[in-house]
Protein backbone atom coordinates (compact mmCIF):
# COMPACT_ATOMS: atom_id res chain seq x y z
CA UNK A 1 0.00 0.00 0.00
CA UNK A 2 1.44 3.48 -0.62
CA UNK A 3 2.58 5.49 2.09
CA UNK A 4 3.06 9.59 1.40
CA UNK A 5 6.81 9.27 2.43
CA UNK A 6 6.78 6.60 -0.51
CA UNK A 7 10.35 7.88 -2.63
CA UNK A 8 8.69 7.80 -6.28
CA UNK A 9 11.01 8.15 -10.41
CA UNK A 10 8.72 10.35 -12.51
CA UNK A 11 9.52 9.57 -15.83
CA UNK A 12 8.37 11.22 -18.71
CA UNK A 13 8.32 10.47 -22.51
CA UNK A 14 7.09 13.97 -23.61
CA UNK A 15 6.38 12.30 -27.30
CA UNK A 16 3.05 10.89 -25.85
CA UNK A 17 2.00 13.00 -23.27
CA UNK A 18 0.07 15.72 -23.66
CA UNK A 19 2.02 18.91 -21.90
CA UNK A 20 -1.20 20.41 -20.44
CA UNK A 21 -2.41 16.60 -18.32
CA UNK A 22 0.97 17.32 -16.40
CA UNK A 23 -0.28 19.00 -13.41
CA UNK A 24 -2.84 16.70 -12.97
CA UNK A 25 -0.61 13.68 -13.30
CA UNK A 26 1.99 15.35 -10.80
CA UNK A 27 -1.24 15.90 -7.95
CA UNK A 28 -2.32 12.08 -8.53
CA UNK A 29 1.42 10.91 -8.20
CA UNK A 30 1.50 13.00 -4.91
CA UNK A 31 -1.52 10.72 -3.46
CA UNK A 32 1.35 7.97 -3.48
CA UNK A 33 3.90 9.44 -2.50
CA UNK A 34 7.04 12.01 -3.22
CA UNK A 35 8.32 12.69 -6.49
CA UNK A 36 12.23 12.64 -4.98
CA UNK A 37 13.27 12.64 -9.23
CA UNK A 38 10.93 13.56 -12.09
CA UNK A 39 12.42 13.84 -15.58
CA UNK A 40 11.15 14.08 -18.83
CA UNK A 41 12.74 12.54 -22.19
CA UNK A 42 12.69 13.94 -25.71
CA UNK A 43 14.72 15.78 -28.62
CA UNK A 44 14.51 19.73 -26.76
CA UNK A 45 15.54 20.90 -30.33
CA UNK A 46 12.26 19.54 -32.06
CA UNK A 47 9.79 22.36 -32.15
CA UNK A 48 6.97 19.58 -31.49
CA UNK A 49 8.43 19.77 -27.84
CA UNK A 50 8.08 23.62 -27.06
CA UNK A 51 5.42 23.76 -25.29
CA UNK A 52 6.74 21.33 -22.88
CA UNK A 53 9.81 23.97 -22.06
CA UNK A 54 7.53 26.26 -19.70
CA UNK A 55 5.59 23.45 -17.48
CA UNK A 56 8.70 21.88 -17.06
CA UNK A 57 10.09 24.65 -15.67
CA UNK A 58 6.96 25.59 -13.79
CA UNK A 59 6.95 22.02 -11.87
CA UNK A 60 11.01 21.47 -11.45
CA UNK A 61 10.90 18.70 -14.68
CA UNK A 62 14.54 18.05 -15.66
CA UNK A 63 14.29 18.08 -19.09
CA UNK A 64 16.96 15.01 -20.30
CA UNK A 65 17.61 15.38 -23.72
CA UNK A 66 18.14 12.92 -26.54
CA UNK A 67 18.94 13.77 -30.80
CA UNK A 68 16.89 11.87 -32.75
CA UNK A 69 19.85 10.17 -34.64
CA UNK A 70 17.38 7.46 -35.98
CA UNK A 71 13.96 7.37 -37.67
CA UNK A 72 11.47 7.24 -34.99
CA UNK A 73 11.64 7.68 -31.02
CA UNK A 74 13.30 5.01 -30.23
CA UNK A 75 15.99 6.99 -28.71
CA UNK A 76 14.18 8.48 -26.70
CA UNK A 77 12.15 5.13 -25.38
CA UNK A 78 16.04 4.12 -24.80
CA UNK A 79 16.94 6.46 -23.04
CA UNK A 80 14.21 6.41 -20.44
CA UNK A 81 14.57 2.34 -19.80
CA UNK A 82 18.45 3.03 -19.30
CA UNK A 83 18.02 5.97 -16.79
CA UNK A 84 15.19 3.87 -15.09
CA UNK A 85 17.35 0.87 -14.91
CA UNK A 86 20.22 2.93 -13.05
CA UNK A 87 17.60 4.19 -10.57
CA UNK A 88 15.85 0.62 -9.70
CA UNK A 89 19.42 -0.20 -9.25
CA UNK A 90 20.33 2.41 -6.57
CA UNK A 91 17.58 0.73 -4.37
CA UNK A 92 16.44 4.18 -3.31
CA UNK A 93 12.60 4.22 -4.73
CA UNK A 94 9.87 2.77 -3.45
CA UNK A 95 7.95 3.19 -6.72
CA UNK A 96 8.40 4.35 -10.19
CA UNK A 97 5.89 6.67 -12.17
CA UNK A 98 5.93 5.34 -16.17
CA UNK A 99 3.97 8.42 -17.69
CA UNK A 100 3.37 7.24 -21.48
CA UNK A 101 0.98 6.25 -23.70
CA UNK A 102 3.87 4.01 -25.81
CA UNK A 103 4.06 -0.14 -25.23
CA UNK A 104 7.28 0.19 -25.74
CA UNK A 105 7.80 0.68 -21.64
CA UNK A 106 6.14 -2.40 -21.25
CA UNK A 107 8.85 -4.73 -21.05
CA UNK A 108 10.61 -2.19 -18.45
CA UNK A 109 7.30 -2.04 -15.75
CA UNK A 110 7.48 -5.68 -15.69
CA UNK A 111 11.14 -5.89 -14.81
CA UNK A 112 11.01 -3.20 -12.58
CA UNK A 113 8.09 -5.35 -10.42
CA UNK A 114 10.60 -7.97 -10.72
CA UNK A 115 12.77 -6.10 -8.43
CA UNK A 116 9.60 -5.95 -6.06
CA UNK A 117 8.98 -2.26 -6.57
CA UNK A 118 5.80 -0.53 -7.35
CA UNK A 119 4.66 1.06 -11.06
CA UNK A 120 2.10 3.64 -10.99
CA UNK A 121 1.48 3.67 -15.38
CA UNK A 122 0.13 6.96 -16.63
CA UNK A 123 -1.39 6.85 -20.65
CA UNK A 124 -4.09 8.06 -22.38
CA UNK A 125 -7.11 5.26 -23.46
CA UNK A 126 -5.08 4.71 -26.65
CA UNK A 127 -2.18 2.92 -24.42
CA UNK A 128 -1.54 -0.57 -25.27
CA UNK A 129 -3.45 -3.28 -22.98
CA UNK A 130 0.18 -4.93 -22.80
CA UNK A 131 1.32 -2.07 -21.04
CA UNK A 132 -1.34 -0.96 -19.00
CA UNK A 133 -1.42 -4.61 -17.23
CA UNK A 134 2.12 -4.82 -16.74
CA UNK A 135 2.05 -1.79 -14.39
CA UNK A 136 0.46 -2.33 -10.56
CA UNK A 137 -2.04 0.19 -11.23
CA UNK A 138 -2.61 2.33 -14.10
CA UNK A 139 -4.56 5.63 -14.39
CA UNK A 140 -6.45 7.30 -17.55
CA UNK A 141 -5.13 10.73 -18.46
CA UNK A 142 -8.59 11.58 -19.28
CA UNK A 143 -10.01 10.87 -16.20
CA UNK A 144 -7.42 13.10 -14.40
CA UNK A 145 -8.84 16.44 -12.86
CA UNK A 146 -6.77 19.74 -13.36
CA UNK A 147 -5.39 20.91 -9.85
CA UNK A 148 -8.06 23.51 -9.45
CA UNK A 149 -11.14 21.70 -10.11
CA UNK A 150 -12.94 20.18 -7.48
CA UNK A 151 -11.08 16.92 -6.17
CA UNK A 152 -14.32 14.82 -5.81
CA UNK A 153 -15.35 15.58 -9.13
CA UNK A 154 -14.30 13.51 -12.27
CA UNK A 155 -14.13 14.75 -16.12
CA UNK A 156 -16.15 11.74 -17.36
CA UNK A 157 -19.92 11.78 -17.35
CA UNK A 158 -21.52 9.35 -14.98
CA UNK A 159 -22.47 5.68 -16.80
CA UNK A 160 -25.82 5.41 -15.34
CA UNK A 161 -27.43 2.16 -13.56
CA UNK A 162 -28.59 0.48 -16.59
CA UNK A 163 -25.39 0.72 -18.37
CA UNK A 164 -22.92 -0.26 -15.47
CA UNK A 165 -25.22 -3.26 -15.11
CA UNK A 166 -24.75 -3.93 -18.61
CA UNK A 167 -21.12 -3.66 -18.55
CA UNK A 168 -20.21 -7.63 -17.96
CA UNK A 169 -16.44 -7.37 -17.25
CA UNK A 170 -17.16 -4.34 -14.53
CA UNK A 171 -20.17 -6.34 -12.47
CA UNK A 172 -17.69 -10.10 -13.19
CA UNK A 173 -14.77 -8.45 -11.58
CA UNK A 174 -16.82 -6.93 -8.86
CA UNK A 175 -19.17 -9.87 -7.88
CA UNK A 176 -15.70 -12.15 -8.25
CA UNK A 177 -13.64 -9.46 -5.90
CA UNK A 178 -16.76 -9.36 -3.58
CA UNK A 179 -17.08 -13.21 -2.92
CA UNK A 180 -13.43 -13.45 -3.11
CA UNK A 181 -13.18 -10.85 0.19
CA UNK A 182 -16.36 -12.04 1.65
CA UNK A 183 -16.87 -13.82 5.27
CA UNK A 184 -18.98 -16.25 6.28
CA UNK A 185 -21.80 -13.90 6.42
CA UNK A 186 -20.73 -13.04 2.49
CA UNK A 187 -20.14 -9.36 3.72
CA UNK A 188 -16.65 -7.69 2.24
CA UNK A 189 -14.27 -4.81 3.00
CA UNK A 190 -15.10 -2.26 0.05
CA UNK A 191 -11.14 -1.85 0.15
CA UNK A 192 -10.64 -5.31 -0.02
CA UNK A 193 -12.59 -5.52 -3.09
CA UNK A 194 -11.10 -2.30 -4.73
CA UNK A 195 -7.61 -3.78 -3.70
CA UNK A 196 -8.52 -7.17 -5.43
CA UNK A 197 -9.91 -5.05 -8.53
CA UNK A 198 -7.13 -3.18 -8.92
CA UNK A 199 -4.69 -6.57 -9.26
CA UNK A 200 -6.98 -8.15 -11.72
CA UNK A 201 -7.68 -5.21 -13.60
CA UNK A 202 -4.26 -2.60 -13.13
CA UNK A 203 -6.56 0.32 -15.19
CA UNK A 204 -9.83 -0.18 -12.55
CA UNK A 205 -10.78 3.21 -11.12
CA UNK A 206 -14.14 4.55 -10.36
CA UNK A 207 -13.73 7.88 -12.42
CA UNK A 208 -13.23 5.52 -15.54
CA UNK A 209 -17.11 5.33 -15.21
CA UNK A 210 -17.30 8.83 -14.00
CA UNK A 211 -17.66 8.44 -10.56
CA UNK A 212 -15.10 9.75 -7.68
CA UNK A 213 -15.27 6.99 -5.14
CA UNK A 214 -15.30 3.14 -5.38
CA UNK A 215 -18.53 3.78 -3.15
CA UNK A 216 -20.54 5.48 -5.26
CA UNK A 217 -19.68 3.33 -8.31
CA UNK A 218 -20.81 0.22 -6.51
CA UNK A 219 -24.06 1.95 -5.33
CA UNK A 220 -24.79 3.05 -8.63
CA UNK A 221 -24.69 -0.65 -10.01
CA UNK A 222 -27.81 -1.26 -7.79
CA UNK A 223 -26.30 -4.79 -7.45
CA UNK A 224 -24.86 -4.31 -3.69
CA UNK A 225 -25.98 -3.73 -0.33
CA UNK A 226 -23.35 -1.13 1.09
CA UNK A 227 -22.87 -0.84 4.89
CA UNK A 228 -20.67 1.45 7.60
CA UNK A 229 -19.87 -0.81 10.32
CA UNK A 230 -19.13 0.70 14.03
CA UNK A 231 -15.54 -0.89 13.75
CA UNK A 232 -14.94 1.15 10.44
CA UNK A 233 -14.83 1.17 6.89
CA UNK A 234 -18.01 0.18 4.50
CA UNK A 235 -19.16 -3.94 3.64
CA UNK A 236 -21.03 -4.84 1.12
CA UNK A 237 -22.43 -8.26 -0.30
CA UNK A 238 -24.45 -8.97 -3.30
CA UNK A 239 -27.83 -7.54 -3.55
CA UNK A 240 -29.97 -11.02 -3.71
CA UNK A 241 -33.50 -8.53 -4.22
CA UNK A 242 -31.54 -7.49 -7.56
CA UNK A 243 -32.11 -10.25 -9.69
CA UNK A 244 -29.59 -9.61 -11.67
Amino acid sequence: MAKQNDLLAVLIDADNVPPLTIGAVLTEVARFGTASVKRIYGDWTSPTLRSWKPLASEHVIQPMQQFANTTGKNATDSALIIDAMDLLYTRRFDGFCIVSSDSDFTRLASRIREEGVTVYGFGERKTPEAFRNACDQFTYLEVLNEPAAEPTTSSIERVPSPRLRADTKLVSGLRQSVASASDESGWANLSAVGSLMRKNRPDFDPRNWGYAKLSDLVRATELFLVEARASGGLQLKADKRTGN
